[in-house]
């Protein structure tokens, strides 16, 4: 193949930057702002009245406005949302005003999102109160036999009446209650679970195959084994399993009715189902006989616990009947309460009628508080002798015991508290102290009151701790109740000192850690949020002494977690947080690795998140580069990516938030200390590198450009700095880019010399990028990374000077090289490409000024002075690389699949000749009419582009000077597909 000369085309940069600006046009409205309507309206012959109108879009500007009459779909969407429909057919059955009272039907009043649902303490109850005793259940439908049989007595036809039927169903249920039932003994805690969830399933089982009787009996049995507290810390967890299946009961017997109770509205004639929210008027009769029948079913239960749970589970059924019944039956209900002997029974009964009534009938309240004040009647029967009995029997302790109250104790004061005002809080106090001033009934107060009534009388309430009984329930659960409080809402100003004065003389007479720390963890809030650091770090000191003997720390590291994590939430300043001499102590307690390295994660993140501005306070640099060296020391080999690259998130962001001002040696002996203790982590070091480079380009800014002999030593250092720092980082990536990046502001600074051992470490780097990379877990390409790398690195070698000692254009011949031997994917044209952008570097080379320059800096334009020696060695480099660019193009077209890819090529590489060549030389116009044919030859061009182009070359024709664009344009063919 021939050899090809080079001719750059001469440039004038600054001609070229004039003829292409945009004019520009002065203008006084923004383009965006709405359009201002003037209407003018004649007063008088010859006279006028401008009125302006408010601001609003132009018409032009709306194109929907027109068609969708000003409004848009959307908007008509809106708007018919907005309007509520009414379903007729509910006008219709919805109940009159003078009929709905606080008992009407079930969905008919609703509680608010303030009240915490029965479901979300389920599961909180079924862990806490576990056992490994032997349990027992006693049944008659878990046995492994077949099928049982129900038999109804045959009648005579003319007997067969409602009347009969009901007879023969309560005889069913006196066999029931008289026959043989199975005792199963010596079932595990789960054995009994999965025996009531069968339990459960053969209800509903029952109530499927028509058989009422059958799902009733299992209600019956249910509520039965309530009454058995054989093992009682069990109790709490049998009840929420048994009350599920009651539940289920009441929601299928109320539904059977509603079905049955069709009804025909006004104005129709086809029956209808009854509404959410219907009256007791719109009941059809038989349906009220089916519900009477179902409560004369129930009131014939002999036992009371059974008839009890079983009428509670119905009561829903009420609202079929009348509207003023909830609020009687609730009372008859709770009267009857007091029959049950044992006081844990009977408080788990209480506050299962108290669900039901909220859930049936939120507003009737009578009942709840009642049932409360019964309890507190009952109070004394806590400390009888047979409850002492059962614990001996049990070997249960009297705190254990208690604690059984709790769960139901505080769901009827929740029941009680919700929407409450103060005054009821003011009545139980009240009762509560002439009664029984009880730890466990002021626990359960505090908790179900508003923190807000708690707060307002938070120094009354620390009076009445201390002089309640504890009999079981210690105080150190009343302080924790209080402090839960008071860290939801505020108490009065002049009380606040006095509480915490109070609660912590207490809580420091603590002797056992665990009921120390359960306490501590709450109360840290209090003096975070209402005073200073010294009442916070004195708090922080208490707990160090009280953890520390015997290592108890050790076994409360959550708790201590959570002390931290309130402090740091509340404390954001870190020159205060860290002004405190308990504060790092209290570090120093987290001794586990794992332990110790979430906290320090903890604390760096509230550092980044909270501090704004840069700080260069040494005690925060000393005591966060311990924390930091902690998380650093931390990476090992099998670390999770996520963690490495969370810890080097937030050093990454300790780095940048130190910042000394105009002290920059300070500032770079900050980051060698950094690079020592962060060495092991990619992101970090690729962060100091950053770092340093934007401290030597500062360095620049304030010396104006102008280094003198000590700012010029700077910045080498930084260099030094960074060319040690980078061979040290992992990923060749990172490297790659950062030694451009170095290079680059080692130019500006004048350190030529740094700067080019900057561009060699790059140059020698690029035979080991590998041929793909994983990215997103998907394994990609790096061609596409190393042609954007390249482009950018030639043009930073365009201002580079050469030095003397290595010839012309050493760095790009050094650079060619390791191009020409790198091996690149034979299906890309790649290397052509980054020949094709060496060829346009070399064409700005040839320029007798370049198109930019480094302030200082003397590039080889004024270096070589477009020397002819210069200008032949650039163009013999050109020659070669047009060669290379033209055996690649001739090897393409040997094979059918590289035709296109040779097309494409031909006509880049005729684009680069027409802004960089010089078609006034033959030999450069010959060539570029080559490659347009060559690029027409096999027809994958694009037609369009083609005439784009071809309209392009006329177009320079046209202008001054462009004879020869003429011509070319001339001998341009241009192939016509069909």
């Amino acid at each position: 193949m021939a050899t090809y000369e080079w001719y750059s085309r001469p440039r004038n940069y600054n001609g070229e930057r004039k003829a292409c600006a945009l004019q520009s046009e002065p203008t006084l409205d923004h383009p965006l702002k709405p359009v201002t309507i003037s209407q003018v309206k004649k007063i008088g012959r010859g006279s006028t009245n401008a009125k302006k109108q408010s601001p609003k879009p132009s018409p032009a500007l709306d194109p929907l406005a027109t068609t969708m009459e000003g409004l848009d779909p959307l908007s008509q969407f809106a708007a018919a949302a907005a309007v509520k429909v009414v379903d007729p057919l509910s006008l219709g059955a919805s109940p009159s005003p003078d009929t709905t009272d606080a008992g009407g039907a079930l969905a008919q009043h609703k509680l608010d999102d303030s009240f915490e649902p029965w479901s979300s303490k389920k599961a909180t109850i079924l862990s806490k109160y576990t056992t490994s005793e032997k349990l027992s259940i006693t049944t008659s439908f878990l046995s492994a036999g077949g099928r049982e049989k129900v038999t109804v007595k045959s009648q005579p036809a003319a007997q067969s009446t409602v009347t009969d039927k009901v007879k023969n169903r309560l005889e069913q249920l006196d066999d029931f209650e008289e026959g043989s039932v199975k005792e199963m003994l010596n079932l595990s805690q789960q054995d009994y679970v999965n025996r009531i969830n069968e339990l459960n399933q053969a209800l509903i089982a029952s109530w499927d195959q028509d058989q009422k009787v059958k799902a009733l009996k299992i209600a019956i049995q249910c509520s039965k084994l309530l009454a058995d507290t054989s093992v009682i810390q069990f109790y709490p967890s049998k009840y929420v399993l048994i009350t599920d299946i009651l539940d289920t009961f009441g929601k299928l017997v109320y539904d059977r009715i509603r079905r049955k109770s069709t009804y025909i509205p006004s104005g129709s004639s086809t029956p209808q189902m009854l509404p959410e929210n219907f009256a007791p008027h719109q009941v059809p009769d038989s349906a009220k006989e089916t519900c009477r029948n179902w409560f004369f079913k129930i009131a014939s239960i002999r036992e009371l616990i059974p008839r009890l749970y079983v009428e509670a589970a119905i009561m829903s059924c009420y609202s079929f009947l009348t509207t003023g019944e909830y609020e009687q039956a609730l009372l008859r209900l709770t009267s009857q309460m007091r029959g049950i002997g044992d006081p844990l029974v009977a408080i788990y009964a209480r506050a299962y009628l108290c669900r039901v009534g909220v859930a049936v009938a939120p507003n009737v309240r009578t009942h709840l508080i009642n049932n409360f004040y019964d309890f507190l009647s009952s109070y004394s029967q806590l400390q009888s002798d047979s409850v002492q009995n059962i614990l001996a029997i049990q070997r249960l302790e009297m705190s254990s015991y208690l604690s059984l109250y709790s769960p139901a104790l505080d769901w009827i004061l929740q029941c009680i508290a919700h929407h409450a005002t103060e005054d009821i809080l003011t009545e139980i106090l009240g009762k509560c102290k002439k009664q029984c001033n009880n730890a466990l009934l002021l626990n359960s107060i505090m908790s179900a009151f508003k923190p807000e009534f708690i707060a307002s009388r938070a120094l009354g309430f620390t009076d009445i701790i201390k002089e309640c009984e504890e009999a079981g329930f210690p105080k150190h659960h009343l302080y924790r109740s209080l402090g839960t409080n008071l860290a939801m809402a505020d108490p009065p100003q002049q009380q606040r000192l006095s509480v915490l004065n109070e609660v912590w003389k207490a809580i420091m007479k603590l002797r056992t850690p665990e009921d120390y720390i359960s306490c501590a963890e709450v109360w840290i809030e209090y003096p975070c949020r209402h005073f200073g650091k010294k009442e916070v770090n004195t708090i922080l000191g208490d707990i160090i002494k009280h953890m520390n003997p015997d290592r108890a720390f050790e076994s409360f590291y959550p708790q201590l977690q959570s002390v931290m994590s309130k402090v740091l939430s509340h404390i954001k300043d870190f020159s205060i947080l860290l002004s405190m001499d308990k504060f790092m102590p209290m570090v120093d307690m987290f001794q586990r690795d794992v332990v110790k390295v979430e906290l320090c994660r903890y604390i760096m993140d509230a550092f980044c998140r909270n501090q704004e501005e840069a700080t260069n306070d040494p005690v925060i640099i000393n005591a966060l580069m311990f924390v930091c060296k902690t998380m650093h020391d931390s990476i090992n080999a099998l670390s999770l990516e996520d963690d490495v690259r969370d810890i080097g998130r937030l050093l990454s962001g300790f780095i940048r938030k130190i910042f000394f001002g105009r002290d920059f040696e300070q500032q770079l002996s900050f980051y060698v200390e950094c690079r020592a203790n962060f060495s092991n982590i990619d992101s970090v070091l690729v962060t100091l590198v950053q770092c340093v480079n934007q401290l030597a380009a500062e360095t620049r800014t304030v010396m104006k450009g102008n280094h003198s002999r000590k700012t010029a030593a700077f910045v080498r250092a930084c260099a030094a700095y960074c060319f040690i720092t980078i061979p040290s980082i992992a990923d060749i990536f990172h490297r790659l880019n950062l030694y451009l990046l170095s290079g680059q502001v080692a130019m500006l600074n004048l350190a030529l010399t740094q700067a080019d051992a900057f561009f060699k470490g790059a140059i020698s780097l690029m035979p080991d990028v590998p041929k793909s990379m994983v990215i997103d877990k998907k394994t990609r390409s790096t061609e596409p990374f190393i042609l954007s790398y390249l482009n950018s690195f030639l043009c930073t070698l365009l201002v580079v000077p050469d030095n003397p000692d290595y010839g012309v254009l050493y760095l790009v011949r050094g650079l060619l090289n390791v191009i020409q031997d790198y091996v690149w994917d034979v299906d890309t044209d790649a290397k052509a490409t980054v020949f094709l952008n060496v060829l346009c570097l070399l064409s700005a080379c040839s320029q007798e000024q370049f198109i930019y320059h480094i302030k200082n800096v003397d590039s080889n334009d004024v270096l070589y002075g477009s020397d002819k020696k210069f200008l032949t060695e650039v163009s013999t480099v050109c020659g070669t690389l047009i060669t290379s660019i033209l055996e690649h193009c001739k090897a393409l077209g040997q094979s059918q699949a590289g035709q296109k890819r040779q097309s494409q090529l031909a006509l880049d590489f005729f684009n680069r000749i027409l802004i960089h060549g010089d078609i006034s030389q033959a030999e450069i116009s010959s060539l570029a009419l080559n490659l347009w044919n060559l690029a027409q030859k096999h027809g994958h061009t694009d037609t369009k582009q083609m005439v784009r182009t071809l309209e392009y070359v006329k177009g320079k024709g046209s202008q001054a000077g462009g004879k020869v664009y003429k011509e070319l344009a001339s001998s341009m063919p241009l192939q016509s597909r069909t």
